[in-house]
């Protein structure tokens, strides 16, 4: 079988029988298809080493991150192991592929102060009755008062939510399904925005939906408009032209982890499968306490 054909099988497998999230099937695809397209129209068998490190390579000299070389490098891994598991190779030549370590970047964190004003701007807004700033309200407290991923809020629908317990059950990577909790401002906002504005929006398109955030012509809001909304309002708070809503998820957990929050507590509510992906945010804790510290004590 050739190379770039057993990848394909792969990427497929990933993503009818493992079922990982789109956006995790298309870096591999992605990542694979750049294999195939360095080492050229060959044969599964004749992969070996050397090709992979040149293929490594290749990318250091186009200036990759190191992140982007440590990610190609686990999706051969995982790429060749999978192969020999199905019986396709008869070794892995995976197996000594060494990248450069993911060098890892804490994560951008808007302050409280800022997060209240932020918030407190945008229900002045909804206050004007305008569906579209009612739905960014309700976004931005759900994405903060939760700390759901954009994926997630793009993906409710009306029955996920329970206003009394003030809970919303959300399907999250590899289709594992949780309940995650919010706050009463939360609650306030998203409560308005289904009795004020989503029953406009939903006029706005013949078909009916049970999606509970709309974009302006009647369907379901995807990502792009996510990413659009918090770029504009959190960009100013942080310092960054650009910054994606993963950055309102990073801010929940930092501030839930500055309030006292038990760490295993965080993990489950942010739905991370390892307690190390959520201890980044310790980090985060840490570092804004010596901020504090250095600022504040006259011996520091």
């Amino acid at each position: 079988m050739e190379l770039a054909a057993a990848a394909e099988a792969f990427v497929d497998h990933l993503a009818h029988v493992r079922r990982l999230s789109a956006a995790t099937v298309r870096a591999y695809r992605t990542d694979l298809r750049d294999l195939a397209k360095s080492a050229g129209a060959v044969e599964l068998e004749s992969v070996d080493l050397e090709t992979l490190r040149d293929w490594l390579w290749q990318a250091t000299q186009r200036g990759d991150a190191r992140a982007t070389l440590a990610r190609r490098a686990a999706a051969a891994r995982s790429f060749f192991s999978w192969a020999k598991e199905q019986e396709l190779l008869d070794h892995d030549p995976s197996l000594r592929l060494i990248a450069p370590k993911r060098g890892r970047s804490l994560p951008t964190v808007a302050s409280q102060e800022s997060m209240v004003a932020l918030l407190d701007e945008h229900r002045a807004r909804a206050d004007s009755g305008d569906p579209i700033a009612l739905r960014d309200h309700a976004i931005l407290e759900m994405l903060y008062g939760s700390g759901i991923r954009v994926s997630e809020l793009c993906g409710l629908d009306i029955d996920d939510v329970d206003l009394d317990r003030r809970t919303a059950r959300v399907l999250g990577k590899g289709d594992k399904e949780r309940v995650v909790p919010f706050g009463q401002p939360a609650g306030a906002a998203f409560e308005a925005y289904l009795r004020r504005a989503r029953p406009a929006l939903a006029a706005r398109s013949s078909k009916a939906t049970a999606a509970v955030f709309l974009g302006s012509r009647g369907a379901r809001v995807g990502p792009r408009g996510i990413y659009t909304l918090v770029a504009s309002a959190l960009g100013p708070l942080v310092g960054k032209e650009a910054v994606g809503p993963h950055a309102l998820r990073h801010t929940a957990a930092t501030h839930l982890l500055d309030g006292g929050a038990d760490l295993r507590a965080v993990q489950e509510i942010l739905g991370h499968a390892s307690l190390g992906t959520t201890q980044i945010y310790t980090h985060v804790s840490a570092e804004r306490l010596t901020a504090t510290y250095r600022l504040a004590h006259p011996r520091a």
